[in-house]
């Protein structure tokens, strides 16, 4: 055992079979261990007693002490499967509020129809609150009536908490567990905003008695590193955050495999395909950043912010579906729900002589799905993994690679009920497999209008897909190191997140910038690294909306480039990126951090076949990955000092009007080690006033870069 003198970053992933642990390089992210031990749900502990017998397994193995830790994370489905399964505590709504509010809060008693699982509905109760003063006996009622959660409930909470907080007050000094609308969310929608505190509330009692427990078995373990959870939208918060705002761990599932091909594959843009046995989970990241969305639960949509996230009932483990003379489809069953292993995966000598046969996966399904039976009686699955090992498609080394003869005799019974060779019958099954996923990928990248993506594949089925799907699209394809951890990779990687969202009729610059400190101040508090916190601000005028998204690691993690960068290998990546020969490649500008390389090119889509070229912009990080890509920008190379002004003045000469108003154009600045994104803001002065807070800090002499993009 090689003892590592650290620092390290370990990451964990809580599934519903097992826990996966990784142990990364905090400087060089080099993937140091990896254990997997059984998920122990069944334990006096929970999950956590998993998550300590991994951690312990994994200190041992890779020879890391408790000392060498400088960042722990872990991703969970408890919140996720706990409101899937309708298994949540019974909440109890004081609706507080005379006259018209009491009358609104008073309808909110219908969230108890919501049903979270079939016959599954919503446990709630409700009190009424007329004043402040009425909260201690609200709050007892509640008690009596069997809530054991509180949540308060004020139709302008967002602008006067008072009654919010003297009902969460008396809930706490009772022992009672309680939030309010007011600090799940900042944004009107009486409904929509109790209902997300209603579902946080539901799953509390039961994910702060893990968050305890966890915390308690890092203690035992000596380990005194913050310990952060991985949340909806890619990021991790600490875990007081998680005791207050559980929900936000609700769909992480998909989160920490994107976090993983953002942060470990360097993903800048393009898609993530993460596949399993039975399914696929397909997301965006552009130019540099997961996409998110507010998400549905219940059937309804809530202000969850988590990943917009497409799921596809396509995996490795997708069984064939054949009706006597043609595949027809594949899955939506698997080998898993079969009972089935992969055939491919057998011996080659237990699959010579097996025959095709057909079976029903549950008593309920049809019975076209087919498997293999071996000479001594045995079924085997034909998947998805058997035909794309078959037709040659999954690359050596891959978690999905099987012997080629093994796979050719899984196929050669369906190939000879087809009449078609090994080769034709396993590309027919893989391009059936694939094409429900082909038609998600090509929808995000028409709506999120990625420029040049790449398909990134991971988890332990990616090979059964990606390649295949790269080949079909001619999309630049690989498949993820490690790809079978990729999600506690991702965790292990996270930066700290924060959102912060308010509804601001006629938005002041102000207003803006409180709402983008108050997310910088959060993040900051969580342990982020105040140097390189990157703060991106969206106004939206049309719906009065402003969201600034902070993200920042709990170190800063900086590099020397002349030592680690291959200087070839990144312009010829760059090139890729811009789809043009390396030799039309130029440097445009550069900081200590970063370097801005670009090429003329057309644009997309048919109409580029008409236009004239513009300028491609790639900024590209100091270990050599394309972290920006900007088409038609231009790129301005100036300092702190002289920045504000000349900023201005080409903020005014590229600000766009038309009947809409006014569209300022898309601002990016390369400062110190950050890429200040300001391009979700249209409004001239809105700009400015941005632009000066991201620079307020930084020395006078120090250069700045700005790419401007016009708004087309």
């Amino acid at each position: 055992m090689t003892v590592h003198p650290g620092p390290v970053r370990i990451g964990i992933d809580v599934g519903g079979t097992f826990t996966d642990a990784v142990a990364v390089d905090a400087h060089s992210f080099e993937l140091l261990g990896q254990v997997k031990v059984p998920t122990s749900h069944d334990h006096a502990d929970g999950v956590a007693h998993g998550i300590l017998e991994a951690l312990e397994k994994l200190q041992a193995e890779a020879g890391i002490g408790a000392g060498d830790v400088s960042f722990l994370a872990h991703g969970t489905t408890q919140a996720t499967n706990a409101l899937l399964e309708g298994d949540v505590a019974t909440v109890g709504i004081a609706g507080i509020g005379a006259g018209f509010d009491g009358f609104a809060t008073r309808r909110l008693a219908a969230l108890g129809k919501m049903e979270l699982a079939p016959g599954r509905r919503l446990p709630l109760r409700y009190a009424a609150v007329r004043e402040p003063g009425e909260a201690d006996a609200a709050v007892t009622a509640l008690r009596e009536q069997g809530a054991e959660v509180i949540v308060a409930v004020e139709p302008f909470s967002v602008d006067d908490p008072e009654g919010e907080r003297a009902v969460v007050a008396a809930a706490r000094e009772r022992g009672m567990l309680a939030t309010a609308t007011h600090e799940i969310t900042s944004l009107y929608g009486l409904t929509k905003r109790a209902r997300t505190a209603v579902l946080n509330a539901g799953i509390m009692p039961r994910m702060v008695s893990t968050a305890d427990l966890v915390e308690a078995s890092v203690q035992r373990a000596g380990i005194t590193a913050p310990l952060m959870v991985v949340r909806g939208d890619g990021g991790v918060m600490s875990l007081p955050e998680m005791r207050r705002r559980p929900l936000l761990t609700a769909l992480s599932g998909p989160a920490a495999g994107v976090a993983g091909a953002l942060m470990g594959e360097k993903l800048s843009e393009g898609v993530f395909l993460e596949t399993g046995g039975t399914s696929t989970d397909i997301s965006v990241i552009r130019r540099g950043r997961v996409q998110v969305r507010h998400a549905r639960l219940g059937g309804r949509e809530t202000y969850l912010p988590a990943l917009d996230v497409r799921t596809v009932g396509i995996g490795g483990g997708s069984l064939v579906r054949f009706s006597g003379r043609a595949v027809t489809e594949v899955g939506p069953r698997s080998a898993h729900i079969a009972g089935l292993p992969y055939a491919c995966f057998a011996p080659a000598s237990a699959l010579t002589g097996a025959k095709l046969v057909t079976v029903s996966p549950r008593p309920d399904d049809p019975d076209d799905y087919v498997a293999l039976e071996a000479a001594d009686g045995r079924r085997y699955a034909l998947t998805l993994t058997c035909a794309a090992n078959a037709l040659g498609v999954v690359p050596a080394g891959s978690y999905a690679r099987a012997e080629p003869e093994a796979s050719r005799l899984a196929v050669l019974p369906l190939a000879e009920a087809l009449g078609l060779s090994v080769e034709e019958a396993a590309r027919i099954v893989v391009r059936q497999a694939v094409k429900p996923v082909r038609a998600v990928v090509e929808t995000l990248v028409r709506e999120y209008r990625l420029d040049h993506p790449s398909l990134v594949g991971g988890g332990g089925g990616s090979a059964a897909v990606t390649p295949f799907l790269g080949e079909e699209t001619g999309h630049d394809w690989r498949i993820a190191a490690h790809s079978e951890v990729i999600s506690p990779l991702g965790a292990a990687l996270a930066l700290v997140r924060e959102s912060v969202e308010r509804i601001v009729p006629s938005p002041s610059n102000a207003d803006i910038l409180a709402a983008r400190a108050e997310a910088e101040a959060a993040v900051v508090a969580q342990g982020a690294d105040p140097a390189g916190v990157e703060v991106d601000v969206t106004v939206d005028p049309t719906r009065n909306l402003i969201r600034a998204v902070a993200t920042g690691a709990t170190e800063l993690r900086t590099k020397d480039r002349s030592s680690t960068v291959d200087e070839a290998a990144m312009r010829d990546e760059v090139a890729r990126s811009l789809g043009v020969p390396a030799g039309e490649v130029g440097e445009l500008a550069a900081t200590a951090q970063h370097r801005v390389f670009g090429a003329r090119a057309r644009r997309h889509g048919w109409l580029g076949r008409f236009a004239a070229p513009v300028e491609h912009v790639r900024v590209v990080d100091a270990e050599g990955v394309v972290r920006l890509h900007s088409a038609g920008a231009l790129v301005e190379k100036t300092d702190v000092g002289a920045a504000p002004g000349r900023l201005a003045t080409l903020v005014d000469k590229h600000t766009r009007y038309g009947d809409g108003g006014s569209r300022a154009p898309a601002v990016w600045l390369l400062v110190g080690p950050k890429i200040a994104d300001l391009s979700g803001v249209l409004d001239r002065d809105q700009l400015v006033a941005l632009i000066g807070a991201e620079l307020k800090t930084r020395a006078a002499d120090e250069p700045v870069v700005a790419i401007l993009e016009d708004r087309r």
